[in-house]
């Protein structure tokens, strides 16, 4: 199925057939028509054709099984069981097609489905999409405008008509907002069709894990993005950036680009040196960045001394996530301070980075002072109990923090915990005043589903 126009045929122009171009004669005027067979080829069915809300589900399905017997393919036992509880209401939640064998025809069969229903999200991973089951399924979801997110991960043989077919339903596609293009490799020909898509593109949220991003990929993604306004959320977990070239990019991105609110680098090497590019792209944001991940980018206590020099200028960072880092406990000694002159930071992720009690202490100063921030996560540390008598005497002061994610298990303690000089006597203070004893019903233990939770991701 091929629903393009002539625009978009990439500077290819077709003329008439010699079998029928009318002769020219001196002084008369002719006009030929081709054979009856020949005048018309094809054609398009209208979106209207169908007549949706007279469907019965029943219906739906006893038109996908004669799609299939037309095409000659199989019904696929996962489409059947899923349309049998499908409402007709509205869009359907999924379209799950992940891990089924797509080929050609069976692409071609599911053109009734398409046509009749329309999904929040339709699920291609791991399809198997050849390139012209992935040209004629993707021109289809972007004729009758089928889902506002699509997942297409997973599919390494689309071809070049398939990644052309994926370039015009970014470009044109009025609904979709979301993409998850993961574990594909984007290499020349897919990289650039994919950033030239994203220069007028309506998507909002990116996912590109594992696509092997680094080097020129990555130079050819910012260079599109970084004139793409409507883009808000990038993911780009897992894809060996490092510390120098990519670096530079992803700073030279966010000079230029303050649309995106959710930056995501975890699982990289971006280290020390590449944090500093980082920070010095986030020092010309007046308005932008909300949400930055660095978990795991080998980044040690050296790099924090670039981010504390950018933290008290930022005014839109909500959420900063630098676990399964080795920062230890000079590195929270040189956030410290940046920490409470930074008045938009709300949730701050320290987990397995290394600390122990010293660091607890320089994060319950932090605590103290703090007027904004709501979650802490300082979970896989070395967080005895004078690290927890700390916090919990913090607490008493801080009025905003709403959930401090800690082990289940304390860590047992080696040598009876100490009072620490900074913090004045109490005499009416429980010996041993965990955390636990705090009587702040707000202040949850672990596990809270907030949006560091959502983006802890393990090695």
């Amino acid at each position: 199925m091929t629903r393009r126009s002539d625009s978009d045929n990439d500077g290819e122009t077709s003329s008439p057939s010699p079998s029928w171009r009318p002769k020219k004669c001196k002084g008369e005027k002719h006009v030929s028509f081709p054979p009856d067979e020949e005048i018309v080829s094809g054609f398009a069915e209208r979106k209207d054709t169908i007549n949706v809300d007279s469907l019965t589900l029943a219906e739906v399905i006893e038109a996908y099984k004669r799609s299939c017997d037309k095409h000659k393919v199989e019904p696929k036992p996962k489409i059947l069981e899923q349309l049998e509880v499908t409402s007709l209401n509205g869009r359907a939640p999924c379209l799950d097609l992940k891990g089924e064998r797509l080929d050609h025809l069976s692409c071609e069969a599911l053109e009734v489905i398409l046509k009749s229903l329309s999904f929040d999200f339709i699920n291609l991973q791991a399809a198997e999409l050849e390139e012209n089951g992935a040209s004629s399924l993707l021109d289809m979801i972007l004729y009758y405008e089928s889902t506002p997110h699509l997942d297409i991960s997973d599919n390494t043989g689309m071809g070049i008509s398939g990644w052309k077919a994926l370039s015009h339903l970014i470009k044109q596609s009025v609904c979709l907002l979301r993409l998850d293009v993961c574990n594909v490799a984007l290499l020349q020909y897919p990289a650039q069709v994919l950033s030239r898509a994203l220069l007028s593109s309506r998507l909002t949220v990116l996912h590109l894990q594992s696509t092997c991003l680094s080097g020129r990929p990555l130079f050819t993604l910012v260079a599109a993005l970084k004139s793409n306004r409507a883009l808000r959320e990038l993911y780009l977990s897992n894809n060996n950036l490092n510390s120098e070239q990519d670096s530079m990019q992803l700073g030279d991105l966010l000079r230029y680009n303050s649309s995106i609110t959710t930056l995501d680098l975890s699982n990289n090497t971006i280290a020390n040196s590449g944090l500093e590019e980082i920070c010095e792209g986030l020092r010309v944001q007046t308005d932008g960045l909300k949400v930055l991940i660095l978990w795991n980018n080998q980044i040690t206590n050296n790099g924090l001394v670039h981010l504390a020099k950018v933290l008290p200028v930022l005014k839109t960072l909500e959420t900063l996530n630098l676990g399964e880092n080795n920062l230890q406990n000079r590195g929270i000694h040189t956030l410290r301070e940046s920490l409470m002159m930074n008045h938009s930071l709300l949730q701050l992720g320290l987990e397995h980075t290394h600390i122990t009690c010293e660091g607890a202490v320089a994060l319950a100063e932090f605590l103290a002072e703090s007027r904004q921030i709501q979650r802490l996560d300082v979970r896989e540390n070395e967080v005895r109990a004078g690290g927890l008598m700390a916090l919990s005497l913090a607490l008493r002061i801080n009025h905003s923090l709403i959930s401090l994610d800690l082990d289940h298990t304390p860590k047992q303690e080696q040598h009876p915990p100490q009072p620490w000089p900074w913090l004045p006597p109490n005499p009416q203070a429980p010996a041993s005043p965990y955390l636990s004893q705090v009587s702040r019903s707000q202040v949850q233990p672990t596990g809270a589903s907030t949006i560091l939770e959502s983006t802890r991701y393990e090695t």
